[in-house]
């Protein structure tokens, strides 16, 4: 298995452990609190995943203004999606999760110039159809739920 492979599979736990440890935080808690620790922790992992596989670099001025702003933007994402999940069910949160795929794909042309090639376009339709199978099982199990 390549490393590459076992960072993303870390990612993904450790994203899911976010969004389940969200959930249970209690709502005296600050959401800002809450985002900025969630980007600490993706610091020190994304230092830690740097480790592995680059050597470091000091960045150019014009490059930590980027890093900056791509901070500011993961912060205010983290909040955000931290927010919607204190305030509303899971089945109506969820799909929006799946918008950061197609911003992915769109940022990877316009900013790369690169498109997925055919095994990550099944990947990725793979992850969308099954996350988007499941909250409609778990909406519609909520409905039968009302009903009864």
């Amino acid at each position: 298995i390549s490393v590459y492979a076992l960072l993303a599979l870390g990612n993904a736990a450790f994203a899911a452990v976010r969004d389940i440890a969200g959930r249970k935080v209690s709502a005296e808690v600050p959401g800002m609190i809450v985002a900025i620790s969630a980007v600490l922790v993706v610091l020190v992992g994304s230092g830690a995943a740097h480790l592995v596989s680059e050597q470091w670099m000091m960045p150019e001025g014009r490059h930590l203004l980027l890093i900056a702003g791509a901070g500011l933007f993961l912060i205010f994402g983290h909040f955000f999606i931290f927010m919607a999940y204190r305030v509303g069910p899971t089945s109506a949160v969820a799909p929006f999760y799946y918008c950061f795929t197609v911003w992915a794909v769109i940022s990877g042309l316009l900013v790369f110039g690169q498109f997925p090639n055919a095994l990550a376009v099944c990947g990725i339709l793979l992850v969308m159809v099954s996350g988007l199978v499941i909250v409609s099982l778990d909406e519609r199990k909520r409905r039968l739920a009302m009903v009864a």
